[in-house]
């Protein structure tokens, strides 16, 4: 077997890098590429709001922020790119505001910072003033033809127009979406029957939705999500119970056996202990694991289909746990987009408020922390 070396030492071939990396093509947007020791290899690669960096309140602390973050990932020094609708060159704007903002926090510790400007166009350097970057930039053609371009697209990795399309769940329709209501209504009608009954019957329902999610990863392993409202209904209703949705949140983690079903009945002995080794291996640096890449894809088919299924906007459980699954296995961008459409349903899910700290203060899943 061949293995194909990537040469990104090139300005080209990292901006052709960059939305690979990210796995859509940024608009209005500032990216920061670490650049790690030994020999300057491509490391961390962070994506903020253009505005938000060239603010002149938020964006020094902004940019101090990225460069903590590059510099945790052992960065030599560091590329920004900032992506804009025209050149910027001859105004004093918020491009030139924001590589100000990140040249002075990036100065001492990553000293001089190239800055490249990509546009609607092309692409050019911020400071050049000479023919090498013409009005408006080299052509962004440029860009498909470089080595880094071609071996990822050969190797399938696909980059989608815009942020949110890394976020789009279409709508199922017609019957599919009927019939998932009659189950869902009846399901309803069962939790608050549950409610009214007591501790004995809640504890029943719990442990019959929690039946429900294994039911959907099954059939999703088997065949696909299918056509019948069974088990999407009832995972839908049951994932709005807080107790069965920290039971899904506990199943996403790989070895966990039937602590969901533990976790939803709440009273066997060293729970606690289990569910923050549960959780450890998500959020902790020194016990966190990758997510493993089948299970967790199922996962994510699973809550997929439970959003397509289910009640427009009304999904914010759904798409919350989609939100931590995408943080867990890095993927930051996808998460904001997810968690945004989780606050846009509920402003006041606890859950996705937590996980929008997380994401808002740039801390990666534990595993990415590993000090090792």
């Amino acid at each position: 077997m061949q293995t194909t070396t990537l040469r990104v030492n090139e300005p080209r071939e990292i901006l052709a890098l960059v939305p690979h990396r990210l796995g859509f093509r940024p608009r209005d947007s500032a990216v920061a590429v670490s650049l790690r020791t030994p020999r300057g290899a491509v490391g961390l690669v962070v994506r903020v709001d253009l505005p938000h960096l060239a603010d002149p309140t938020d964006g020094p602390t902004l940019a101090r922020s990225l460069v903590s973050l590059l510099d945790r990932d052992t960065a030599r020094r560091a590329i920004l790119v900032l992506y804009t609708e025209r050149d910027p060159r001859g105004e004093d704007g918020p491009a030139h505001q924001a590589a100000r903002h990140f040249r002075e926090a990036a100065a001492q510790p990553l000293g001089d910072v190239l800055v490249w400007v990509v546009t609607a166009d092309g692409y050019l350097a911020l400071d050049c003033t000479d023919d090498c970057c013409p009005p408006g930039g080299r052509p962004l053609r440029d860009l498909d033809a470089t080595q880094v371009g071609a071996t990822l697209v050969l190797a399938g990795s696909a980059v989608a127009d815009s942020r949110e399309d890394l976020a789009r769940i279409r709508p199922e329709v017609g019957e599919v979406r009927r019939s998932v209501a009659r189950v869902r209504r009846r399901w309803e009608r069962r939790w608050q029957d549950a409610l009214v009954a007591g501790p004995d019957a809640l504890g029943r329902w719990r442990l019959e939705s929690i039946a429900a999610w294994r039911a959907a990863v099954a059939l999703v392993a088997a065949e696909g999500p299918g056509s019948g409202g069974s088990p999407w209904g009832r995972l839908e209703v049951g994932l709005a119970d807080k107790a069965v949705r920290d039971g899904v949140l506990v199943a996403l983690v790989p070895g966990t056996g039937d602590l969901p079903e533990r976790c939803v009945r709440g009273s066997a002995e060293g729970l606690d202990a289990a569910l923050e080794g549960a959780m450890a291996m998500i959020i902790d640096p020194h016990r966190g694991v990758v997510p493993p890449a089948r299970a967790t894809g199922l996962h994510e088919a699973v809550l997929e289909a439970v959003v397509a299924r289910g009640r427009a906007g009304a999904q914010a459980p759904a798409l919350t746990l989609l939100a931590v699954l995408a943080w867990w296995q890095g993927d930051g961008a996808r998460a904001r987009v997810l968690l945004d459409g989780a606050l846009d349903a509920q402003p006041d899910y606890r859950l996705a408020g937590l996980l929008d700290d997380a994401l808002r203060a740039a801390i990666p899943p534990g595993w990415v922390r590993h000090p090792d």
